[in-house]
């Protein structure tokens, strides 16, 4: 028994010794496979590295040939076949459109979720004369990035150019909002396609009051008198908020057209709109506004308007005030023979009528033969109306000056102007200073209603 289990022993210790053995090799053979592959891994990337970097170092220079150099070492980047199908198509002299397009197709096959690639592939579909793919491309633009600046303004160009301008209002308004383009590029392109100025304001003006003095001003710059009226309208009905300078560029429009009543009709309607502003500013039966000056100057409408020029300083004065009355200084610093005439107002007046001017004037220190003075003349017809109080120079106390003067049967607009005359002598040059107030312009008979 037992000398035939010893033999049964030394058996199984010879069988075991192999297998740890081949453990030890297949583990060691393990580890250099692994090592192999992290070491294949590593160059694969640094080789890609490279390329990306090389590609990238081409694609600084953003020149066309450098570009396509540069899609050639990284042709997974959507960015380069992008950028070149935009530097072949408005920088190339000849450029190919089908090879175009297949650039901004490759750039929306490597990265399908990039609005602006549809959009590029929608202009080059588009520039191809594949309108039918064009706007599927567009569309899909506007899907991924709906409130997009720039792909709602070059869908909306599309549908400008292809006659469906209506479709291109509610894209417009979102361009609008986002202020991605200047207004006027917007209102140009729409004005082009022939929408008239109801369907703007309903369809494309956002529900700013901004927006619409902007489509106001618009309208004037291209002298379409009867749609800046109908936008002023559109303002007022809307109720949204605008400023009271908002519409001194719509009255002076009318004023160089000569519609003076509708220049005063769109005065009281912002003076509706603003009574606190510029209700307070009126006196009747005085038709000067602010004529005491106890507003700070509008610079616009009806109100007094002061263009600043070299050698004189205007400002209002409240210090030693009497009666309650500010007054007007203009200050000449003594360096010019200036011809003054910008601190003026314009007075909507009747015509055959008479009226009756006052104005108090004081000085200091006034050189040269030709002080300061107010003028009132006819704005469109000077040779129906002028005339102007005496020229005020040296020291002098406040002095009240009168004009009576009767209007013509086309006078319907006359400009009350604080004036000095360039002086013919050799001392010419105006120093001192001289305060206005107490401005009133009325009626001789007050009965009688405009």
């Amino acid at each position: 028994m037992d000398s035939s289990a010893q033999p049964a022993l030394e058996s199984r210790e010879i069988r075991t010794a192999p297998r740890t053995f081949d453990c030890d090799v297949i583990g060691q053979k393990s580890v250099l496979a692994l090592r192999l592959c992290i070491a294949v891994v590593c160059l694969v990337s640094i080789y890609f590295a490279l390329r990306q970097g090389v590609a990238a170092w081409y694609f600084r220079s953003n020149l066309p040939q450098d570009v396509a150099t540069a899609a050639r070492w990284d042709p997974a980047n959507p960015q380069f076949a992008g950028t070149l199908a935009n530097l072949m198509h408005f920088y190339s002299e000849n450029p190919d459109p089908n090879q175009v397009v297949a650039l901004c197709e490759r750039a929306t096959r490597l990265s399908p979720n990039d609005a602006h690639y549809w959009a590029d592939l929608g202009s080059a579909y588009d520039w191809a004369g594949r309108s039918h793919d064009a706007i599927r491309a567009f569309e899909r633009a506007r899907k991924l990035f709906p409130n997009s600046p720039d792909i709602n303004w070059r869908l909306a160009n599309y549908y400008v150019r292809a006659n469906r301008a209506l479709e291109a209002l509610p894209l417009l308004q979102k361009v609008l909002l986002a202020t991605g383009v200047p207004d006027q590029q917007a209102f140009l392109l729409i004005a082009h396609a022939g929408i008239d100025t109801s369907a703007v304001m309903t369809g494309m003006l956002p529900p700013r009051g901004s927006a619409f003095v902007h489509y106001l001003n618009f309208q004037l710059e291209l002298g379409r008198l009867a749609d800046a009226g109908e936008v002023w309208a559109g303002l007022l009905k809307s109720g949204l908020a605008f400023k009271v300078e908002d519409s001194f560029f719509y009255i002076d429009s009318l004023i160089r057209k000569r519609n003076t009543e509708e220049a005063v009709a769109v005065w009281r309607e912002t003076a509706a709109r603003f009574p606190g502003e510029i209700g307070s500013r009126t006196a009747p039966p005085n038709l000067i506004t602010n004529g005491d000056f106890d507003f700070p100057i509008l610079n616009g409408g009806f109100d007094w308007r002061v263009n600043p020029v070299e050698g004189a300083t205007v400002r209002i004065n409240s210090t030693g005030r009497q009666n309650g009355t500010n007054s007007l200084q203009i200050d000449f610093d003594g360096t010019r023979n200036i011809t003054y005439g910008d601190t003026f107002q314009f007075i909507p007046v009747r015509p055959n009528v008479q009226y009756d001017f006052s104005v108090e004037l004081k000085t200091s220190g006034i050189t040269t033969d030709n002080g300061p003075r107010v003028q009132i003349y006819d704005q469109y017809e000077m040779k129906n109306l002028f005339l102007a109080t005496e020229g005020v120079t040296g020291d002098t106390s406040w002095t009240v000056q009168k004009l009576n003067f009767r209007t013509g049967p086309d006078t319907h607009l006359i400009v009350v102007q604080v004036a000095r005359p360039a002086s013919q002598k050799f001392d010419n040059k105006i120093a001192g200073t001289v305060w206005i107030r107490h401005i009133s312009l009325g009626e001789e008979n007050q009965d009688s209603t405009p």
